[in-house]
């Protein structure tokens, strides 16, 4: 890794005056290419004739919250120190979300989010220049901060119940259990056929029980719709088989003198019996309970001038999908209401961009992508499970010339003065084989169960059964491996003078593992943070990265420190395609409309932001301009 540049400012490119980055999140450079060659992205093709086409290096792991967070601050994970969706914290050993948390440091006042992305982003070096920025949906920009201009909050913002995406499948059938990211609530007719139930809302920070918000479903006018009437706005709302349904407005009161405004969607299943899926609750943009934007009234200003839109970090309801509750076709309507939202955003934003940066991102293509990436493969594992429905082939292309047609968009509004980028974080791949990294580690003698316990479903998730007195490592997040080490860890047994030995042994027993099932190599490196990341926040990372090979990841279980049987499973999910692998192997794609070098990385783009124009790059930035 280059050591950090001296500080810089070099000229601007002649006449810019405005930079305009799109993100594709999760657009695959082979896709690309092949479709450009087929004449299917001919803007893409005419940004590649005017400047030029890159595949771009990514960050190590090739994940979402960590590679928009080297874009944006132009230095490895090690200067913004963000590493992983999910940390662990070292004194309970129990997973955390890494991206931010909440600190409440006295009882009576509320808690207040803290960002846990560090690093100066180009934004703030714009602003020390006194340039303006807009940024809208860039990850790890929750709570939103001060910009010299505006900012809305992308991945990371929670739902109203704290997490990632908590939905609601309400049933009339009984035995219905809980699947992955939702609560289920059984509900029973009346002699009429009405149902009175409740909206699950933030916990009460006393007894720990959500808060309620009460509705009433009745029958409508044809069996295949009901109506939903509540003290929310609207007051009724018409719910139709098939289709999703208007925003309702609801207000909770999670304690005693809190309120906590959301607003949720609703997707009818079936009208009778009753099966009605409710999305995760988001966050009222008129007055959400953290900051979502700055300025604070900018959130309310967009909805005011273009409509409700979805403001939680992860929007497409994927887990609604991976459960069985919602259709690929409604995840699909889903997804396009998604894109249209951010497309309005986007243009409403262009519209009035006279100087600096705008920078928008598209999320959609990645979760499509995981989510649809099996049609492309029938002999895929998840077609065993979820059967192989036909006309879902050509999903992931039709994402790629929705692209297309949006960068031609900008690229038509773009003057002289402009520098347009479009760009992804990284490329995608198959998920066909997963690894039980701690199930591995226990068969090496590294990670020891509690008496009469062996690796299984009985062991559970979170370390439930794990000994950690005779504990050495243990696997937590997507690929990140730790050291139980003494001193740092509650229980640590690994001392100082073992651990670099042990990590050694570690990289090399993992690097070109085999799967006995394959015959395929499952990894391909396994490295020592050193040898990956430099910078303040190098200590937070995972010990070793490991890097897997195309068709591999960490198994399920592993992320949230379950023990399986077995060192390998089928991934047998509709989360079929993935992008946690060999950094290597899923470089991003970028295209501008001037010449650059094309040997390009994520830290470069911030520096060229700044050289476009004429901004000052700071000293920490490790990337140089491309321009």
């Amino acid at each position: 890794m280059e050591p950090p540049r001296a500080p810089s400012c070099l000229p601007a490119v002649p006449n810019i005056r405005k930079v305009v980055v799109v993100g594709f999140d999760g657009l695959e450079p082979k896709l690309v290419e092949r479709l450009i060659e087929r004449g299917e992205l001919p803007n893409m093709a005419r940004l590649r004739q005017q400047g030029n086409f890159a595949r771009l290096a990514t960050t190590c792991p090739a994940q979402t919250p960590v590679a928009w967070s080297t874009f944006a601050t132009g230095v490895n994970p090690g200067g913004h120190g963000i590493f992983d969706f999910i940390q662990r914290d070292p004194r309970t050993y129990m997973p955390q979300l890494a991206l931010n948390r909440y600190q409440q440091t006295n009882p009576f006042l509320p808690p207040k989010a803290v960002n846990l992305r560090r690093g100066k982003t180009v934004w703030d070096a714009l602003a020390d220049h006194g340039l303006p920025s807009v940024v809208l949906r860039c990850p790890c920009t929750y709570p939103a901060g001060d910009v010299r201009g505006r900012l809305l909050s992308g991945m990371g913002v929670p739902d109203l119940r704290g997490g990632l995406g908590t939905s609601t499948f309400y049933t009339t059938a009984e035995g219905i259990k809980p699947r992955e990211g939702e609560a289920v609530v059984r509900v029973v007719p009346d002699q009429h056929g009405n149902i009175a139930t409740h909206l699950l809302g933030p916990l009460n920070g006393k007894t720990r029980r959500p808060a309620e918000f009460e509705i009433h479903v009745q029958a409508g006018q044809t069996p295949d719709r009901v109506v939903v009437r509540s003290t929310g706005e609207p007051r009724e709302l018409e719910l139709v088989e098939g289709r999703w349904s208007e925003w309702l407005k609801v207000k909770f009161k999670p304690g005693l003198l809190q309120s906590a405004r959301g607003m949720v969607r609703f997707y009818l299943v079936r009208g009778k019996p009753l099966e009605l899926y409710a999305s995760p609750l988001n966050f009222d943009p008129q007055a959400p309970i953290f900051p979502i934007s700055f300025p604070a009234e900018y959130a309310a200003e967009l909805e005011s001038r273009l409509g409700a839109y979805y403001t939680a970090g992860m929007i497409e309801d994927h887990a609604g999908l991976s459960n069985g509750r919602i259709t690929e076709e409604a995840f699909l309507d889903q997804c396009g209401q998604v894109w249209r939202q951010r497309e309005a955003m986007l243009f409403d934003e262009l519209a009035r961009l006279d100087e600096g940066l705008l920078f928008c991102l598209f999320d959609t293509p990645d979760r499509v992508q995981h989510m649809f990436w099996r049609f492309t493969e029938p002999d895929h594992p998840a077609n065993q499970s979820a059967g192989l429905r036909a006309g879902f082939e050509g999903v992931i292309d039709e994402q790629y010339r929705r692209c297309d047609t949006l960068a031609g968009q900008v690229l038509d509004q773009a003057d002289e003065n402009t520098l347009v980028i479009a760009m992804s974080d990284h490329g995608f791949n198959s998920f066909r084989r997963g690894m039980h990294l701690n199930t591995w580690l226990h068969d090496q003698g590294l990670l020891a169960m509690k008496p009469n316990m062996r690796p299984g479903d009985e062991a559970g998730d979170f370390f439930h059964h794990v000994d950690w007195s005779r504990t050495k490592a243990y696997a937590l997040g997507l690929g990140g491996v730790y050291l139980n080490l003494a001193g740092r860890e509650a229980q640590g047994t690994v001392s100082a003078d073992e651990a670099q030995p042990l990590k050694s042994q570690l990289a090399r027993t993992l690097s070109g593992l085999v799967d006995p099932q394959t015959s395929r190599v499952a990894v391909r490196s396994a490295l020592a943070r050193e040898e990956v990341y430099r910078g303040p926040y190098t200590a937070e990372a995972p010990d070793l990265v490991v890097n897997f090979a195309e068709g591999y990841r960490c198994s399920w279980a592993t992320t949230l420190g379950g023990v399986p049987q077995g060192h390998f499973e089928d991934n047998t999910r509709r989360w079929a395609g993935d992008h946690i692998i060999d950094p290597l192997l899923v470089p991003g794609v970028l295209l501008m409309n001037r010449p650059f070098r094309t040997k390009a990385r994520l830290t470069d783009l911030a520096p060229t932001i700044l050289a476009a124009l004429g901004a000052p790059i700071p000293h920490a930035m490790e990337g140089e301009p491309l321009v």
